[in-house]
């Protein structure tokens, strides 16, 4: 989320992102010489795209949307970017890859220690995105995940990262290796929470792991949850402003990354109901959160929207809000989606 920044990661980290750095600026990341993924590609993909040609893509910053079982499109002239917290969608996919819940489980149990302790209270006097933790505390890795991806705990993906890896920098140095497998050729991650501007990628890339994350049940509840509640925080909300609308995902904010939003939520095409899935980056300007995060609400509602025609909604009457009468549901439309909250059962 927004507030300063300040270096966290350790001098193997530091070697391990030079080194990807050096790789990745002699692959196909920046083709053209100024960052930007080649036009080519995307008009080949989007060919073979029944949607493509209609979706209203962002104004500003950029968007990836995925629509049933077709190939996803993205937006034109794609760069890396900064993505705030998207960060920790592939924290919580690493951790699930190597600690798979299912079921009633809760999985590993971490006990905070007192250093993290202490970074959490740096954290917040930095006004950085935290959850409050204290030394001592346990917390099962389902808790850990909820505290990653609800309130989006940037001192949880740190605790996580040294978890699942042994130490950050490891972590760190799995999260590029994983990127490069799933085949996100213009990401690179310096930070397991995003919280570093030089974690970078792009909304085609963040679409490709936040999708593979999705197969996990586990991280589609948790990503569909309003709030959670945590030994020490107490009860925290989850910042998606269309959570109640039935787009479950995850938010990134802060002023170098604007608003970033990615998203499920299921829609009615032609009949037949379809997950939509999608990911906006660099929506809003400035620092404050709740208004780069509606930025990022209306861009990627307007994602969905261009691609769900309008449907008739039932004939049963509805109140008119405005003067207490009654209306004919007939002459009302809009796309239609689930039910606030409904996650879908395989995206």
């Amino acid at each position: 989320m927004s507030g300063p920044r300040r270096g966290r990661v350790s001098l193997g980290a530091v070697v391990a992102v030079l080194l990807l750095a050096a790789a990745f600026a002699t692959t196909r990341a920046f083709p053209d010489g100024k960052g930007h993924v080649p036009n080519d590609e995307g008009r080949i993909l989007n060919k073979h795209r029944t949607y493509g040609s209609s979706v209203a893509w962002p104004q500003q910053g950029q968007g990836a949307l995925a629509l049933g079982n077709e190939l996803p499109a993205a937006s034109p002239q794609e760069q890396p970017v900064p993505i705030a917290s998207l960060a920790k969608v592939m924290t919580a996919y690493l951790t699930l890859e190597r600690y798979p819940l299912s079921g009633p489980q809760d999985g590993f149990t971490l006990t905070v220690s007192p250093a993290e302790a202490q970074a959490d209270a740096a954290d917040a006097a930095q006004d950085q995105s935290d959850v409050a933790v204290q030394a001592g505390e346990q917390l099962t890795e389902l808790q850990l995940l909820e505290a990653l991806l609800v309130p989006s705990g940037n001192n949880i993906a740190r605790m996580l990262a040294s978890r699942v890896a042994g130490t950050e920098s490891r972590f760190l140095a799995e999260m590029n290796a994983e990127a490069r497998a799933l085949g996100m050729d213009h990401t690179i991650y310096t930070d397991p929470s995003g919280f570093d501007p030089s974690t970078m990628s792009t909304a085609g890339d963040q679409l490709r792991v936040f999708q593979h994350a999705t197969r996990f049940p586990v991280f589609r509840r948790i990503v569909s949850m309003a709030s959670v509640t945590l030994p020490v925080a107490g009860t925290l909300s989850n910042f998606d402003p269309l959570i109640a609308a039935g787009y479950a995902g995850k938010t990134g904010s802060d002023s170098a990354a604007g608003g970033c939003l990615a998203f499920f939520t299921q829609v009615t095409v032609g009949g037949r109901s379809q997950t939509a899935s999608g990911v906006v980056l660099g929506q809003g300007q400035g620092s404050d959160t709740s208004a780069l995060l509606a930025s990022a609400a209306a861009a990627a509602e307007q994602l969905v929207n261009s691609v769900a025609p309008a449907l008739t909604v039932g004939a049963s009457p509805t109140p008119d809000t405005t003067d207490g009468r009654r209306r004919d549901a007939r002459s009302h439309r809009r796309p239609l989606l689930l039910a606030p909250g409904r996650a879908p059962a395989q995206p």
